[in-house]
């Protein structure tokens, strides 16, 4: 499998132990100041960042403007690892077009704009914003008392910190 592909199943993977974790409450709390976004929230839009990232149209365009927005996503455990598991899936058979070279529209503030990108460069951009997300996911879970048990859950593997260790 490529590495690409592989980095971001493991990032993915690391939700599953999260959302078996979480009841649909904790799920869906967003009581943490200052922004009061819940875990939820973030998990469906990774999941989602990943979905529009699979859905490449007959003219080699992927709109990451075009997301699903299942909100049931958002406030049921059981509902995120059904559209984890699916994006599993898809993830793992990417890997014939990983070099693809493909257009991707976005919306970066000023309306929406046609990136060229390859199919590797995407995935890459979606392993860091996942970690950015499990970074506020990993905030929220500190507000809400919650621990997990992934000492690098949320940091990047080139950020030097001295209490977690990567291999």
């Amino acid at each position: 499998m490529h590495n690409i592909i592989e980095s971001s199943l493991l990032t993915l993977k690391k939700s599953k132990v999260l959302l078996n974790k979480l009841s649909n409450e904790e799920l869906s709390n967003s009581s943490v100041s200052p922004y009061y976004s819940s875990i939820g929230s973030h998990i469906r839009h990774i999941y989602d960042f990943y979905d529009c990232s699979c859905n490449l149209n007959h003219e080699g365009i992927i709109d990451l403007t075009s997301r699903k927005r299942d909100l049931s996503v958002e406030v049921c455990c059981d509902s995120a690892m059904g559209y984890l598991n699916q994006i599993l899936e898809r993830l793992s058979v990417l890997k014939d077009k990983i070099n693809e070279r493909i257009i991707v529209i976005d919306d970066l503030g000023s309306g929406k704009i046609k990136i060229n990108y390859t199919y590797e460069a995407l995935l890459a951009q979606a392993n860091s914003h996942t970690i950015h997300h499990y970074a506020i996911i990993g905030y929220i879970l500190d507000r809400l008392n919650i621990e997990i048990e992934d000492n690098n859950f949320g940091y990047n593997p080139t950020t030097p910190n001295s209490r977690i260790n990567f291999k």
